[in-house]
């Protein structure tokens, strides 16, 4: 019978001529072992993932209660609000700049356990499932752990360390930090300027391309000591209010001159009655009074500074403390009669003033009233010049009987 020549061509002869009997079959075990090798480098990675989550957590289980600190002994205690802010509005008072805002040990492991679900062994680039920073893009700034639980480093106990002291940050606080700015890994992200050792002129590593230049690190020829918590001895700071510590957080964005923080305290009485309340009037002048991150929660020295169009995110403080004399400098220990940290959301380039109401001071005698900006950190912000006047005021105000 004579085939039709349309006919299709069996599915054999339709296989390249290599690719038939005894080929065919090694064909198929090899690919067979390409996916068995697949899903074993999985399981070994899900396995070792496993086992650093594990570590990390296990380390989150190691915090203990955080410090608490001596308040101060005049201003009313907690977060608060008052009259007094530009065009008659209401502004926040931490006391004591968030020092009695402590949470408990619960709180904080809680945090470091969420921290740690979001950070570590996640399938992102850097272990983390959001761009290694947890919230990195967020409202309110998102400060990584003291130490590191994707290191499998451990918490230390004595430092009452937190993780994300964002967490404790005040209501109202709302920003844009990106992470808290340069930092990127809160209080403790492994060292400063990452170089800086003792070494006086040591130029960095040689970069990949073997014919560019090295370039030397900041202050080289200066003999600086180090600008790196690595050459340190000291335990990491952990965002409280812990002396003995090394704080690596960078320092972060600085303006230009024009567009530094002042403050200058506008008006204040030269002399008040023992425990009779007053107020002092403060303006600020570049300097978005938004950023506050409770000292007592953990969110001291944790976030770098960062800048909003050119101008500082932060608060300012004011306290007053009654001198023992005025022919030396004090003994900076004993706690103020009076002090708080004040963010309204408010300020910005122009200037404006805000009231201060201070409660009463306790004894007879001179006191020395101040106020200073702060950034999110509670640092006074840094200035383009070393020429500059920080943004300081200071009064002696007389206490009579």
């Amino acid at each position: 019978m004579r085939r039709s020549k349309y006919r299709r061509a069996s599915q054999q002869s339709r296989m390249p001529s290599w690719l038939t009997g005894r080929r065919r079959i090694l064909a198929a075990v090899a690919t067979l072992a390409v996916f068995g090798g697949i899903v074993a480098v999985t399981q070994v990675s899900n396995a070792s993932t496993t086992k650093t989550q594990k570590k990390a957590l296990s380390a989150c289980d190691n915090i203990a209660t955080p410090p608490k600190t001596k308040l101060s002994t005049k201003t009313r205690p907690g977060t608060y609000t008052t009259s007094g802010g530009p065009n008659g509005g209401k502004i926040t008072q931490h006391a004591d700049d968030g020092a009695g805002d402590v949470p408990s040990v619960d709180t904080l492991r809680q945090r470091c356990r969420s921290w740690v679900m979001n950070n570590v062994g996640g399938n992102n680039t850097g272990g983390g499932k959001n761009n290694s920073g947890g919230n990195n893009g967020a409202g309110n700034a998102s400060t990584a752990p003291a130490a590191d639980p994707s290191a499998g480093a451990s918490v230390d106990p004595s430092a009452g360390a937190s993780v994300d002291p964002s967490a404790g940050a005040s209501a109202g606080n709302g920003g844009n930090n990106n992470g808290g700015g340069n930092n990127n890994g809160g209080g403790n992200n492994g060292g400063g300027n990452n170089g800086g050792g003792n070494a006086t002129d040591q130029p960095t590593a040689a970069p990949t391309d073997s014919g560019a230049a090295t370039s030397p690190p900041p202050g080289a020829g200066l003999g600086i000591l180090t600008n790196s918590c690595d050459t340190s001895t000291l335990p990491p700071h952990a965002g409280f209010q812990d002396g003995d510590r090394c704080v690596s957080t960078e320092f972060g964005e600085v303006g230009v001159a024009a567009n530094n923080p002042s403050l200058l305290i506008t008006e204040s009485p030269r002399s008040v009655k023992v425990n009779t309340p007053f107020t002092l009037k403060v303006s600020t002048r570049n300097l978005i009074r938004d950023r506050f991150l409770a000292a007592g929660a953990g969110g001291y020295y944790v976030e770098s500074s960062v800048l909003q169009n050119g101008i500082e995110r932060g608060h300012f403080h004011t306290a007053c403390r009654m001198l023992p004399n005025t022919n030396e400098a004090p003994d900076p220990s004993p706690v103020p009669a009076f002090f708080v940290a004040t963010e309204d959301t408010k300020g910005g380039a122009t200037p404006d003033v805000v009231t201060i109401q201070v409660p009463g001071l306790p004894t007879a005698g001179t006191a020395q009233c101040a106020s200073w900006a702060g950034d999110g950190s509670h640092r006074i912000p840094m200035m383009q010049r070393a020429n500059q006047l920080p943004s300081f005021d200071s009064m002696r105000i007389t206490v009579r009987n």
